[in-house]
This record gives C-alpha cells, structure tokens and sequence, in this order.
C-alpha cells in the first residue's frame, strides 16, 4: 500500500516559496527570443494550436494565456539555456519520468 511522504519545515517552506514564485515568460517573449512555430509552444503549455493563434491576435478575438502557460515557457526557456548545465543525476530523473507519459 502507498504511505505518502510526510511534509517537514522545510518542505512546507519550500511549498510556500512556490507559491510565491513569479517565474513567467510571455508567448510573444518566447517566440522572439527562440526560432519556435505557434505548435511548438501549444506543445509546451498542452494548449490547442488555435488556443496559441489567438495568443497573438488584436482585436476581438485575441485570447490571454493563463498562469500557468506563462510558467510552462519560462521553465522551457531555462531548460533550453541551461541544459547542459543540469547535472546527470537530475536529468536522468527528469527524462525517466517524461518517457513515463510519453
């Protein structure tokens, strides 16, 4: 049977610092910033790729992402400029649990 971890102080102060954390980065930023098409971002933020269109519009039509997909480019775009700073530990964590849902 499944016990779940208990939470100390430090990962309640770790929790707290999270939910505080600004780290954001706009589409418009992202798309500048990397040579990337509208579908590759609706792949990073799980979003529609005429969910992203609309990201980019004026006018009556034009959409805002949410929170969250401002969260999802940001931590894109530190992946993408510090990959090879990741240590091997981390990433072999990482890339186990990505090929999980793949």
């Amino acid at each position: 049977m499944f016990k779940p971890r208990s939470l100390g102080a430090r990962e309640i102060h770790l929790i707290n610092l999270y939910s505080q954390w600004e780290f954001s980065m706009t589409p418009q930023a992202f798309y500048e910033k990397w040579a990337v098409s509208y579908e590759q971002i609706a792949l990073i933020c799980s979003r529609s790729d005429s969910t992203v269109r609309r990201w980019f519009k004026q006018g009556q039509f034009k959409r805002y992402p949410q929170f969250n997909d401002l969260r999802h480019l940001a931590l894109m775009d530190f992946i993408l400029e510090h990959f090879e700073e990741i240590p091997d530990q981390v990433l072999q964590i990482l890339l186990k649990n990505m090929h999980r849902k793949i």
